[in-house]
């Protein structure tokens, strides 16, 4: 009977110990990189990401279609508003936002490919662990399969493969992450913005990471 009961603790254990799918944290500050398959789309991001108020700031710059580009957005998803900012000029377009907000998360029908030390094992502080997960989401445009990459400890996310039918796959690399929002301002409209009228939108922006959801 000990036995038994030792084999069950024993396997409770093991099970408690297996990745589980898990949400980023709320609140978060860094930077991405943003390439597609079809090399349509390279970029690199510094974004400020918030969660609760389902707030997003992009400042962007790279090439989508052999044309370069620079943007500054802020996207606000409870509004249903973006906001094309242009310090230089101090002038801001305010337009519709039709895409919901999904938090960066790992879906809980997830899959678990595996989990490795990025980096070395060797000694402490010369690696990290990191879960990635598979799966498939269903889009407004079909199907699209994913695989994420997050931190074991934190959920913080690393890298995320994504495929559509349209692009192809798109990897997207997050670095300089911080957890919490350095400037809180970089996500609430700038002055110069107050009483811009809501603009109909007909140009196609280049995607983005977050604009694929």
């Amino acid at each position: 009977m000990r036995a038994f009961v030792l084999f069950v603790c024993l396997s409770v254990g093991c099970l408690a110990q297996r990745p589980q799918p898990c949400a980023s944290p709320s609140l978060l500050t860094g930077s991405l990189s943003v390439a597609s398959q079809n090399e349509k789309l390279m970029a690199y991001a510094k974004y400020s990401y918030d969660a609760l108020g389902k707030r997003i700031r992009l400042r962007e710059f790279g090439s989508y279609d052999n044309k370069t580009f620079h943007f500054d957005v802020l996207l606000l998803f409870r509004e249903g508003v973006m906001y094309k900012i242009n310090y230089k000029n101090q002038t801001c377009c305010k337009k519709p936002l039709s895409a919901d907000f999904h938090p960066l998360e790992i879906p809980r029908n997830s899959s678990l490919l595996g989990q490795v030390v990025v980096g070395s094992s060797s000694g402490p502080g010369q690696g990290v662990l990191v879960n990635t997960w598979w799966g498939e989401l269903g889009m407004k445009k079909g199907p699209a399969k994913y695989m994420s990459t997050v931190t074991e400890i934190g959920c913080i996310p690393v890298s995320t493969l994504f495929h559509t039918s349209k692009s192809g796959w798109m990897v997207t690399n997050f670095f300089n992450n911080v957890i919490g929002l350095v400037d809180p301002q970089q996500l609430i409209p700038p002055h110069f913005c107050k009483g811009a009228p809501l603009e109909e939108r007909l140009d196609k922006d280049p995607e983005t990471f977050f604009s694929l959801f």
